[in-house]
């Protein structure tokens, strides 16, 4: 039976424990927080009109914000007061941090005990090993997380504090570095008055581009990993073959879609812009599909070409346990050796000079199916009741709703409440995890002892 913490009482989650299994406690704490969200957005205190906001937009906005995606009905600065904006960048940054590390934080503030049952939660929301040293890994992800959050709003005030003035300028640093790390893509940029413009007017300043891109990427690489680098310094040969996976991945899909953006659009969005305004447009574009959220380009004006290889970035997302959304890279790499073995005819994936245990492998291919099985479903309702607008932005919309990043061809705030419902649930899934969200919905069955005869089906 589990101690009792100090003042005698128990832990936060103990007396859920015999009630609720793990992918549940995790799927309703992230739902609990998006319907929380969505009511303090709905009331009059959070819009800069002083009048309720309709609870369909306020959901969508919570949702987004909650599950660090970026769509938006409304633009950020133009619609939402002071205490709204505060409202989003405390959900993005739940959402960023996850559900269980942000319980985790208040019981440290309360002095409480942290049992087996919340280690095993918090290994599940980290996305780590295994549960043994988590509390060490919390409190890493605590310490890094706030310390990039501000030294990329340093950065950020260089350029936004002789811009906006020194009280403007500190909150757009503190909320543009937040909402970056945390690959929400979320901005305040309506100031300007143009609505949904992102970061389009920085597109040839390279402080704000480096430094943005430079946070999605951090936070988009994964608290393990930053962890076992720290560990191990710069001795790349001891890193985990999960880090040295992730570095790699990270290298070749922050570049080679880059050059392949300026191949497709340098007669489109890129013509008139210098070689290294071109660049930074192609870089910017190239990490934030991993799943940022922020643009620096018009995206309705890209070709069919940008916007599938946008489609592709997007699904592939960041890395696990990161606060980035998709797929997954290490997902990726595992579907990739995992076929690569299959055509050779060889027994055991190996990478390196490891091998994998097969069923990562069903694993990955389980969750690639389910992600192109809803996003397929999503597509084709929503091109169902938007009859105006085309296959390629539903495509582009859905895939940005599921892997939580937040890019946009623009028609966001015209869907209709059907549509916007299906990208809510499709965020949702995104950020809770769709092989969570699956184990929340189906009870375990227990295991049949019984051994069925094998037999072979024709495949190919």
């Amino acid at each position: 039976m589990e101690k009792e913490g100090k003042g005698g009482k128990l832990s936060i989650m103990s007396r859920f424990r015999f009630r609720l299994a793990v992918p549940q406690i995790l799927a309703l704490g992230y739902m609990a927080v998006i319907f929380f969200g969505g009511f303090l957005l709905c009331l009059p205190i959070s819009s800069k009109e002083g009048i309720w906001t309709p609870f369909i937009n306020s959901l969508f906005t919570a949702t987004s914000a909650t599950c660090v995606t970026g769509l938006i009905t409304y633009d950020t600065f133009m619609h939402w007061s002071g205490f709204g904006q505060v409202v989003i960048i405390l959900l993005i940054q739940t959402g960023g941090l996850g559900f269980m590390t942000v319980v985790t934080l208040f019981s440290f503030a309360l002095g409480r005990r942290i049992g087996l049952y919340e280690r095993i939660l918090l290994a599940q929301s980290a996305g780590a090993m295994g549960h043994a040293g988590v509390i060490k890994l919390i409190k890493r992800i605590l310490i890094f997380t706030f310390s990039v959050e501000l030294a990329g709003a340093l950065l950020l005030m260089i350029r936004f504090i002789p811009e906006f003035g020194a009280g403007t300028g500190i909150w757009f640093s503190v909320f543009h570095s937040i909402s970056a790390f945390c690959n929400a893509g979320f901005d305040l940029m309506g100031i300007k008055g143009t609505a949904f413009a992102s970061l389009t007017s920085y597109a040839a300043d390279p402080l704000i581009n480096l430094t943005i891109c430079a946070l999605i990427v951090i936070g988009g690489m994964g608290y393990v990993v930053w962890s076992d680098i720290w560990d191990k310094k710069f001795r790349y040969r001891k890193y985990r073959l999960h880090t040295r996976i992730v570095l790699w991945a990270t290298l070749i899909l922050v570049f080679l879609p880059a050059l392949l953006l300026f191949a497709f659009e340098h007669d489109g969005v890129l013509k008139g812009m210098s070689a290294g305004e071109s660049f930074l447009a192609c870089l910017f574009q190239s990490v934030t599909p991993r799943t940022a959220g922020f643009n620096t380009v018009a995206l309705g004006e890209l070709s069919e070409s940008s916007l599938l290889l946008m489609d592709i970035l997007m699904l592939i997302g960041g890395n696990s346990g990161s606060t980035a959304g998709g797929i997954k890279v290490t997902t990726i790499a595992v579907i990739l050796f995992g076929l690569y073995s299959s055509v050779r005819g060889e027994k055991d994936i190996v990478i390196g000079k490891r091998s994998l245990d097969l069923s990562l492998v069903k694993q990955a291919m389980s969750l690639f199916a389910i992600y192109l099985i809803l996003t397929t479903f999503a597509v084709m309702i929503i091109c169902a009741l938007e009859p105006e607008c085309t296959l390629s932005q539903v495509l582009f919309e859905c895939c940005s709703a599921i892997c939580t990043v937040g890019v946009t061809t623009g028609i966001t705030p015209t869907l209709s409440i059907g549509s916007k419902v299906i990208l809510i649930l499709l965020m949702y899934a995104g950020r809770v995890g769709v092989l969570t969200l699956a184990g929340a919905m189906m009870s375990k069955r227990k295991s049949s002892l019984t051994s069925r005869p094998h037999e072979k089906i024709l495949i190919g």
